[in-house]
């Protein structure tokens, strides 16, 4: 197989997302998947897309988080240009905040 093509997702990964129940669970499951480098660059990028779509500015997200211009802009498209995935997020949690 060519390595430039791309394979078909596994959707088994995020049917399992989609089980866990609980906070705890998540965390369990996510450090298993991971490496403690990719958790620790997945937490960090969800924080920096929050601070964004709060409207802070790139310097206080570096001084705040440590994360790089590269990937404060790379999370930056992301909010801007990507499917929709982290505003999908944001309501739901603000709409749970306001029900709670």
């Amino acid at each position: 197989m060519n390595k430039n093509t791309k394979r078909p997702r596994y959707m088994g990964v995020y049917d399992a997302i989609l089980a866990v129940e609980t906070v705890e669970e998540c965390i369990k499951l996510v450090e298993d998947l991971l490496s403690v480098t990719e958790l620790r660059a997945m937490e960090q990028r969800y924080q920096v897309a929050k601070m964004l779509h709060s409207g802070m500015i790139y310097g206080e997200i570096l001084d705040q988080t440590g994360a790089s211009s590269a990937t404060i802009s790379r999370v930056n498209r992301s909010l801007q240009y990507g499917t929709g995935g982290y505003e999908t997020v944001f309501n739901r949690l603000a709409e749970q905040e306001k029900s709670e």
